[in-house]
């Protein structure tokens, strides 16, 4: 059985010899061929060059072309911050200031799409009898929050019709997306929407039910299956995206996949995720990433199940981690026996944590996973520096990145689990959701 006949069959609820593995290896996979970030999005034969290094070392059953979550944003008037080993980030929201509604969908000629489908259709040329080919584009809710900033999350308690009408925009691009990537030949569409786990359900029945529902059976008016990607603890909302109808859902390390596959269970939606990005895939060694996925794998009914990272994965993720993972997807019974005694290393990175008793002026943290690299972090952050702009020399304001091992020794010794979380004078004040700028300044001020 093919790779792709794996995903096909478990995306149908079909029961199969083996879990499949599907690495979301985004920019990461330039680094296999010692391409930056902005080259494997700009030059669709870098991109091409490192999809097929990405096929022959870590043998996927299905892939992603592109993992890039500013694609429409581009070419809808944000402008973006572009990195060597990382996605670029939106650094401008062109509807901040007014509350028009775009008219313009994005279409096969716009911006950098020409170059991911091409690479769409040469990957599917290459290798798509065995692997299936997997479209991802930015969820309407993100694309909502690139086009209009924080100002969205206020928009959402003070301007309901606003901001369904943006959703209905956001959705119709999303429909864009698909059209072309059917054409192009992907097998499985995927809307990526990481800021889906900082809004409450009550929000999301309000703008994203309707919204997810039509999408998906878009998707299945073109005879293709389906994924619903978010990141972060998204658990909240987990039953209400299934209600939208995905073949899968894919989830990051903040939810257990155990507790997240009990939830699709009921709606026999297959579920992907969730290695951890940095704690075991950056800073692991083989060992950690062969155990994860042996326990994971071991912690669920196998039926309905992808193995993935629990995101797109970091640039600098080593090559010999991702290959154990693959391994252990392969022969969870050989490494279970190998790995029997394992338990992991110990951190070796020392924090000495602020006493907040007695701090000069409220103190601002933001633990995010990475604000460049994560949609939802980027918001979250965007939140902290609008205080800081406010309040000025009122308030200090820092970011935590777990990207770092500094950033993941702090989370653990402050018990943070959510990313990503706003924390004030050492209190947990907002984990997993984005607040309104007033309900936040309030809290300030409450401190001053």
């Amino acid at each position: 059985m093919t790779g792709k006949e794996l995903i096909q069959k478990t995306l149908r609820h079909e029961e199969t010899p083996r879990v499949p593995w599907v690495p979301f290896t985004g920019v990461h996979a330039g680094k296999l061929k010692g391409y930056t970030a902005t080259e494997v999005l700009k030059d669709g034969d870098k991109l091409f060059d490192s999809l097929m290094e990405v096929h022959r070392l870590y043998t996927p059953d299905g892939m992603p072309v592109a993992f890039d979550l500013q694609l429409e944003a581009e070419i809808l008037g944000c402008s973006l911050m572009w990195a060597d080993d990382n996605p670029p980030s939106v650094t401008s929201h062109p509807l901040e200031g007014t509350d028009e509604i775009p008219q313009h969908l994005v279409g096969p000629n716009d911006g950098r799409i020409p170059l991911v489908l091409d690479v769409c259709r040469r990957l599917k040329k290459a290798v798509g009898d065995d692997t299936a080919i997997y479209g991802l584009f930015c969820g309407p809710f993100t694309l909502a929050s690139h086009l209009r900033g924080t100002k969205l999350f206020m928009g959402m308690k003070k301007d309901p019709a606003y901001v369904e009408a943006l959703m209905d925009y956001t959705c119709r691009v999303g429909m864009a997306m698909v059209d072309m990537y059917a054409e192009a030949g992907a097998d499985v569409i995927a809307p990526v929407d990481p800021l889906v786990s900082q809004i409450s359900p009550k929000h999301f029945e309000a703008y994203l039910t309707k919204v997810y529902t039509k999408l998906f059976d878009h998707i299945r008016e073109k005879g293709l299956q389906s994924a619903f990607f978010v990141c972060g603890n998204a658990m909240r909302n987990l039953d209400l995206m299934c209600q939208t109808k995905p073949d899968s859902l894919s989830i990051d390390e903040n939810i257990p996949m155990k507790d997240a596959k009990a939830i699709t269970d009921k709606y026999n939606i297959a579920i992907g995720g969730n290695i951890p990005l940095t704690t075991t895939m950056l800073f692991g060694n083989q060992q950690d990433n062969m155990k994860f996925v042996v326990d994971m794998i071991d912690s669920v009914d196998r039926r309905n199940l992808i193995v993935s990272p629990g995101c797109d994965m970091p640039y600098d993720i080593p090559i010999e981690n991702t290959i154990a993972a693959v391994q252990a997807v392969h022969d969870v019974d050989k490494y279970r026996e190998l790995l029997r005694d394992y338990e992991g290393g110990a951190d070796d990175v020392e924090i000495e944590l602020p006493d907040y008793e007695h701090l000069e002026r409220p103190l601002v943290e933001a633990f995010t996973l990475d604000s460049i690299a994560c949609a939802a972090c980027t918001y979250m952050w965007a939140s902290a520096c609008d205080a800081k702009e406010a309040y000025g020399d009122k308030i200090d304001v820092v970011e935590y990145k777990y990207t770092t091992r500094e950033g993941v020794a702090r989370c653990k010794k402050m018990g943070v689990k959510n990313l990503p979380s706003l924390y004030i004078n050492g209190k947990l004040y907002y984990a997993s959701i984005i607040p309104s700028r007033d309900e936040f300044f309030a809290e300030i001020d409450k401190l001053l």
